[in-house]
């Protein structure tokens, strides 16, 4: 089962039409990261493995979801063209259209790591006047990155892409 959610910010952005920018349209290097793959290791799912700098799972994390979103967390401004600005006191702005071209990029990546996921997932994909990010982890029973109230976020637009079953074990995620 494929879940799509977005917040009330994110579908006001985004307008009528949620598209998604389909995978041969992707920024090049969100399409190298999925050329990685997504794997499963143990208990815990990466992008291309493990990364070496991020130790053993849990780490300094509260939990496996915690480690595999700070794992998997990356900026989308960094792979998109789009520009960045600044404030006088130096606080980047990114404009709204950048902003939607990062939710588009973003949910088409989550798409693509969710089919590619080897167990259930969640993709989480924000973005705001100063960055947008993606980061993804195993769905656990009892083990949450996010509020149930997507609005909760403040100014803060969010996408989460769950693919899998809607409770694992009788445990909602």
């Amino acid at each position: 089962m494929l879940n799509v959610r977005l917040n009330d910010l994110a579908v006001q952005a985004l307008g009528p039409s949620v598209a998604a920018i389909p995978r041969d349209r992707l920024a090049s290097g969100l399409r190298e990261m999925i050329a990685d793959g997504v794997v499963l290791t143990g208990e815990v799912i990466t992008l291309g493995g493990i990364p070496g700098w991020a130790g053993r799972p849990p780490g300094r994390q509260a939990d496996l979801t915690g480690w595999e979103c700070f794992v998997s967390n990356f900026h989308l401004e960094d792979h998109l063209p789009i520009e960045v600005g600044s404030l006088p006191d130096g606080e980047p702005v990114i404009s709204e259209a950048d902003q939607v071209l990062m939710l588009r990029h973003g949910l088409g990546f989550a798409l693509e790591i969710a089919s590619a996921a080897p167990v259930p997932v969640r993709c989480v994909v924000g973005a705001n006047r100063t960055n947008g990010t993606f980061r993804f982890h195993r769905a656990r029973p009892g083990e949450t990155w996010l509020h149930e109230d997507l609005d909760a976020y403040g100014q803060e637009k969010l996408i989460t892409v769950d693919r899998g079953p809607a409770t694992l074990g009788g445990t909602p995620w």
